[in-house]
């Protein structure tokens, strides 16, 4: 058994000596089990979080909205079903990302998946906007606190050494969720199975499986660094044994003793995000989530309707638009090769720039196949920077403020996408696909100056060195 079990667990030092004991462990079938039923709790928050743009035509054509609307902000339109649910996004993560940090990763994993399945089947059965985008702004709570709790909880259970590679391998996961997605609504959007407009079935098809991953999560337990930062030294110690051993068992090895361990660090406060080396990371990252969300969400939930608007008919957008979301969990997937090589943080500025330059072209094609193609290194582009700026962004605050950290600058990209729906809808009915994605290059151009400028290196660094 290993030697960890050895070292005493004073109220000094157990959080730097679970960190350390988490650190020194290979990645073998126990972790990779626990990334996979976390990714698969993610796959289906994404089939959520992207389904927009793939059920828009179906909104329209049930008369429930329209593609676009009089007024900049009017509540009729697909751009407020994407503001409500971008608002839900914004109030889950900024007010109640805290949560995680206080009652703990698993906790508010299991609540908040609950909460958006029944919201999402609700709206399901709405039949006028008012009530389809409450309910999609209810769902929205629920997502917003399960992607902050999800890149907590990973960035917590693996160690330093394959962090990029793990957020890779999961947002593949994740967004092998898209391609689904996209393919159900080519299918379904069009018909009325069994009398229920297509749309609606994509919806209850997704909420059905978040169900059977909420079982499934069971089987993860509280992370230990999570434990040790809340005097749970005891809890924190006997799930690190059990990994250790499973480790040990898989990889037929040893485990080294720790390479040392540090004082435990006291609660950690909001305020303390403004404070130090974190005042600069919070404001950087808070720039980067507002001007990313345009060119991510610009594309993901509008690119059926700039098909259409470019000449394209709603049937065979649908089916560009699945051609194009095969492409989606291939981002994340070549970003595993790199993610550890080479910095994330000059990973992230080539992706995000390699998105306003495709999407630029995109705007300005016609043809099927050129069309498909740049629609595809846009699609590549926006997933291999989610995947980098999810791990990078964890990255930056210690355990104690993680979740409240990411969980506030994320929830600028969620306000975000609340306005530039709304603008994106205005450029599009003045200037078409061209405008849009001249919109969305400019941002591009913004968040990727601002990793460029202020983000500090963080591969293969402990978490905890990088908050020294």
């Amino acid at each position: 058994m290993a030697e960890a079990e050895a070292l005493p667990l004073q109220a000094g030092n157990v959080s730097g000596l679970i960190a350390a004991r988490l650190d020194r462990l290979p990645m073998t079938r126990t972790l990779w089990t626990r990334v996979l039923l976390l990714s698969l709790g993610g796959f289906f928050e994404f089939y959520d979080l992207l389904l927009t743009g793939y059920i828009a035509p179906g909104l329209v054509r049930s008369g429930i909205l329209t593609s676009t609307t009089p007024g900049l902000f009017g509540t009729s339109g697909i751009a407020s079903f994407v503001a409500a649910f971008f608002l839900g996004l914004f109030i889950g993560t900024l007010v109640f990302g805290f949560a995680a940090d206080r009652l703990g990763r698993r906790t508010i994993f299991t609540v908040s998946l609950l909460w958006y399945t029944v919201a999402s089947v609700v709206m399901a059965f709405q039949t006028d906007a008012f009530g389809l985008n409450l309910w999609r702004f209810l769902s929205g709570l629920g997502v917003g606190v399960e992607l902050v709790t999800i890149d907590t909880y990973l960035a917590e259970l693996v160690p330093k050494h394959c962090r990029g590679r793990v957020f890779a391998i999961n947002q593949t996961v994740q967004f092998a969720a898209v391609p689904v997605v996209a393919f159900l609504g080519w299918q379904l959007v069009p018909l009325t199975p069994l009398g229920l407009d297509g749309w609606r079935w994509v919806v209850l098809i997704g909420a059905a499986g978040a169900l059977f991953v909420w079982w499934i999560r069971l089987r993860v337990p509280e992370s230990p660094r999570w434990l040790a930062n809340h005097d749970h030294a005891a809890e924190a110690d006997r799930i690190m044994t059990d990994l250790e051993r499973r480790v040990e068992a898989e990889a037929g090895v040893i485990l080294p003793r720790p390479a040392g361990s540090e004082a435990s660090a006291p609660r950690g406060r909001f305020a303390e995000i403004w404070q130090g080396m974190y005042l600069s990371r919070t404001l950087m990252l808070s720039v980067f989530n507002i001007f990313q969300a345009v060119g991510f969400y610009g594309f993901s939930n509008w690119v059926p309707t700039l098909l259409i608007k470019q000449g394209i008919a709603v049937t065979t957008s649908l089916q560009y638009t699945f051609l194009i979301a095969i492409a989606a969990p291939f981002g994340p997937l070549l970003g595993a090769v790199l993610a550890d090589r080479f910095e994330r943080k000059w990973l992230l500025v080539a992706a995000a720039s390699s998105v306003g330059i495709c999407g630029i072209i995109f705007g300005q094609l016609t043809l099927a196949l050129p069309l498909v193609l740049f629609g595809v290194l846009v699609t590549l582009s926006n997933n291999a920077m989610s995947f980098l700026f999810h791990a990078y962004q964890t990255e930056l605050y210690p355990t104690r403020i993680r979740a409240m950290g990411v969980g506030f600058v994320y929830s600028w990209s969620r306000l975000s996408t609340v306005f530039s729906a709304f603008v994106i809808a205005f450029f599009l009915d003045r200037f078409g696909t061209g405008g849009v994605f001249a919109f969305i290059a400019g941002s591009m151009a913004i968040a990727a100056t601002s990793i460029a400028v202020l983000g500090p290196p963080t591969n293969n660094r402990a978490l905890e060195d990088i908050s020294r």
